[in-house]
Order: structure tokens, then sequence, then C-alpha cells
């Protein structure tokens, strides 16, 4: 099968290697040259727009940083719709929208190809090993057709259900994390003002029922004082924003929500929208005239689970 991969950012690049290294027949597209040059010269093509990939490829995947940027390389002049035909797969795997991901493949289906949403979850670091976690929306069909691929990038895999179903399965659990790392931020600023060793306060927080994977990772690089977590302001602002929307029109009376979303507007407009979304400890640290570090973290986290062939998770 060749397949083409659109987006070689901070986790399609990761996804788009995989791929590579486990020897699939790669074709590739970003607006970075530098990066698309990369990947040239490890043996992969590329294509000169993505009508022409689509073209190309028997399986085309898109990892974009918002909906609108999807929407103008799916719909424009020279995009993937422009290029499919029977029998062809487009895979979104960016954090998106469930109605736009819904309207896009609608017009999909209208040339005779098929789609799936199959957003990751799990870490940038896990990304690039091939452990990270997938949720994939779409028939079953098209799913048991591309499973073979999505074992390759993931290590587990959940079919969520139909077109759409994973995208907001996606915002839900990112909104988690990011509701995990403000209140990290809060208990690590507490700590360190009532006078707890950061060290202690960390394994403290392992061992309890205060643990989350937010904490194992996040809290360890906002230790280190690097605060790479390889996730930006903008995008915790657009997940977010993408969770209260979902909560609106579903009408649910969400609290925390609006109040997270208020504190990462806070914290991109005072460090910018690519300061990493760690960071947020910063309002806390300013504000108090503390600074939360502890010794011996790793100023970013890596994977030290070998790569291993993913496979299907059974919902109970």
């Amino acid at each position: 099968m060749k397949i083409g991969f659109i987006g070689l950012g901070n986790v399609g690049g990761k996804l788009a290697n995989s791929l590579l290294r486990n020897g699939f027949d790669l074709t590739v597209r970003d607006l970075n040259d530098a990066l698309v040059q990369s990947f040239v010269e490890r043996g992969a093509a590329s294509a000169a727009s993505p009508k022409e990939m689509a073209e190309k490829v028997d399986l085309i995947i898109t990892c974009l940083p918002s909906p609108t940027v999807c929407s103008k390389v799916m719909e424009s002049e020279d995009g993937i719709i422009g290029g499919l035909s029977e029998g062809k797969i487009w895979l979104e795997m960016s954090t998106t929208d469930d109605a736009e991901v819904i309207r896009l493949a609608n017009i999909v289906e209208t040339k005779g190809a098929a789609a799936m949403d199959c957003p990751v979850s799990g870490g940038c670091h896990r990304a690039a090993t091939g452990n990270i976690s997938i949720f994939a929306g779409g028939d079953r069909e098209t799913f048991e057709r591309v499973l073979p691929i999505l074992t390759t990038l993931g290590r587990r895999i959940l079919h969520t259900g139909p077109i759409g179903s994973a995208s907001v399965l996606k915002v839900v659990t990112n909104y988690l994390c990011t509701v995990h790392l403000a209140a990290l931020a809060e208990a690590f600023a507490v700590a360190k003002k009532a006078g707890m060793d950061m060290n202690t306060t960390y394994e403290a927080i392992r061992i309890s029922s205060g643990n989350s994977f937010v904490h194992e990772t996040e809290s360890q690089v906002i230790l280190n004082g690097s605060r790479d977590i390889n996730f930006t302001m903008d995008l915790v602002v657009k997940d977010v924003g993408l969770f209260d929307k979902l909560a609106n029109i579903n009408k649910v009376p969400v609290e925390i929500s609006p109040l997270v979303l208020n504190i990462f507007k806070d914290g991109q407009e005072r460090y910018g929208p690519r300061e990493f979304s760690p960071n947020i400890i910063k309002r806390l640290e300013e504000a108090c005239n503390i600074q939360v570090l502890g010794t011996g973290f790793p100023a970013e986290m890596t994977d030290d689970e070998p790569e291993e062939p993913g496979y299907e998770v059974k919902p109970h």
C-alpha cells in the first residue's frame, strides 16, 4: 500500500517516521521544506501538492494543527479531495472538530473513497516509538483495511464507532490532560510556598491517589525547568476550546472547562502562543515570587518501551 502523509510537525513527523522506519512506501508533504528533505534523504518521496499526493497513493494521512488548516488542505483547488478516486482512503489524525471531520468525510465519500478520523493520544515521545494510542472512527470494513497501518503507528488501537466518534473522544481526553496540568501547577505552587521539597512532592503525588499520566510526564519537565513537552499554549487553547464547544452544543453546563480555557488564554497572552504548555505554572511562580524546580528530572520525555506491533483494544 502506498501511503501519503501531510503534516510533519511535532506529532506528524514522528508518526511518518514510524512508517518510514518500518519500510512502507511513503510520500510526504509539509510547508517546511527542510522537514520534507529530511524524509526524502531517508527514502521517502515528496509531492508538489496535496492533490498530486492523493493521485499517487492509496492511503493519505493528514496531521495538521487546526480544522481550518485541514479544510484548506482538503478543499483548495490543488487539495486532497481533487485527487481522490474509488478505493482510496483518507485518515485524519489531527485533533479536530467532529462535525468538521464528518463534513469532509461526506465529501470524500462522493469521490468513491473512504474516510476515518484517527487521532492519537499518549504524548509526543510515544509517537516517536510507535507506542502511542490511536482512536479510530469509521466503518468496520475500512477500519480492518487500515489496521495494519495503525498497528505500526501505535500500540493500542481502539475502534470508537462511526466517523467523528474518535474526534469526540480525543477532545475529551485532551481536556482531561489539560485539567490535570492546571491542577498540578497549583499543587506544586502551594507545596513550594508551604516549604515542601519538590522532589519529595513529586514522589508523594506519584505514589498516591493524586497520580496521573500527566504527572508522570509533564511534572518532570516542569521540575527540570525546561517545560518542554512538545506541546504549546495555542494548541491547548484550541483543544479546550473544542471541548467547550462540544459541551455547549450538547447543552452540558460545564464549569471547569471555561476556567481552564481562560487560564491558558492568559498564559498564551503573557508568554506567546508557542510557549510550551507546562510553563502555565509560570503565572503562579511570578505571582508568588517562587521557582518550582527539582533536581535530577529530564529536560524532555523519552519512551523507554521497546517498539512492538500494536493491537486492537476491545471495550468491555
